[in-house]
């Protein structure tokens, strides 16, 4: 159980939120196509609290996290000149390597054959989709040490590459606003009300620098109306969040609530949801986002960054660490998000 956040723990809430991250994501691999009731008679009425496997398997939800984190800590600048070939590269990598065998979405996948061929990546982005694979990847982006502008430039570039609706950019800016929030020492049930603050605050932000000409499309008249679409999606979320949390936790499915998680902005509030009813048992967290109807690994992945974020590496098991795949990368990431995101 984890009742306080002390000095010791904060040191490690950036390999805790990255760690995190791929621990949810390895417990929701196999309750992702699964029932809540098949669930609960596999693994009990907690759900998954345990890794199998060794190493135990994550999704393309981890591995593209590490593909979003290897393009940040290459780059020599974060701005979008310098980041974009990287994120380009790394994601058509990902899109070809064997290890791309877990299922990834098709979002990516056609957004990435276009990278491949050179395309400019405002055409080669999916530009109708707002699924959860933009914001499942952004957490390296909130464990940096860079100012709100340029955490938001990253994070809307890096969803845009993929998924060009407005939607999936506000909603993975708020992802990686709450991975900074919980890394900087905020409260898990201060979020909801600083996230809505956030999003009413940049509802008609259209970061131009980052983002180019991407919201010129049949229909849109403006760059502040296209881009105020995706922040009314993510506030009408976080006001059923905030009724989610009015109520008593009667132990049930959390995306009865807040959506099943399978588009962006209900991933974050489902994740948060699963966060806050756990608040005091991460890993209990993490289960409770396995034992969902829903997109069962995103919404653990980004239930264990907000714990992970919030807690650190004391949030979990000691031996986690070594049975996870990609422990060497997460690991390495971790230190170098760590000791050098600041000197850029």
């Amino acid at each position: 159980m984890i009742a306080t956040v002390t000095a010791s723990t904060a040191t490690g809430r950036v390999a805790g939120s990255l760690f995190g991250l791929a621990y949810g994501d390895a417990l929701g691999k196999p309750t992702e196509f699964l029932t809540v009731t098949e669930i609960v008679r596999r693994y009990g009425p907690g759900g998954p609290r345990e890794l199998t496997g060794d190493p135990a398997l994550v999704t393309d939800d981890t591995q593209m996290a590490l593909a979003v984190a290897w393009a940040l800590h290459e780059a020599p600048a974060y701005t979008a000149e310098a980041v974009e070939p990287l994120l380009r590269q790394r994601f058509v990598d990902w899109s070809v390597s064997p290890e791309n065998n877990r299922a990834p979405g098709m979002t990516c996948l056609r957004a990435c054959a276009e990278l491949a061929r050179g395309a400019r990546w405002q055409e080669a982005t999916v530009a109708g989709s707002k699924g959860c694979g933009a914001n499942m990847r952004v957490t390296p982006v909130g464990l940096l040490d860079v100012d709100l502008d340029t955490m938001a430039g990253l994070a809307q570039l890096q969803a845009g590459l993929t998924h060009g609706h407005p939607t999936g950019l506000a909603a993975s800016e708020l992802t990686a606003y709450a991975v900074r929030l919980l890394r900087d020492g905020a409260a898990l049930p201060e979020l909801p009300g600083l996230l809505t603050e956030r999003a009413r605050e940049q509802r008609t932000v259209y970061r131009e620098d980052w983002l180019g000409d991407l919201w010129q499309r049949p229909g849109e008249s403006d760059a502040a109306g296209f881009v105020a679409r995706g922040w009314d999606d993510c506030l009408r979320v976080l006001d059923r969040l905030e009724a989610a949390l009015a109520r008593p936790d009667d132990g049930g499915d959390p995306c009865r609530f807040t959506g099943e998680g399978w588009i962006a902005e209900e991933a974050l509030a489902t994740a948060l949801l699963c966060a806050l009813r756990h608040a005091d048992d991460p890993v209990g967290a993490l289960a409770r986002g396995a034992t969902t109807a829903g997109d069962s690994d995103s919404i653990a992945a980004l239930a264990g960054a907000f714990a992970g974020a919030a807690y650190g590496m004391a949030a979990w098991p000691a031996g986690w660490a070594d049975r996870i795949e990609y422990a060497g990368q997460l690991a390495a990431l971790a230190d170098a998000l760590d000791a050098g995101a600041s000197q850029r």
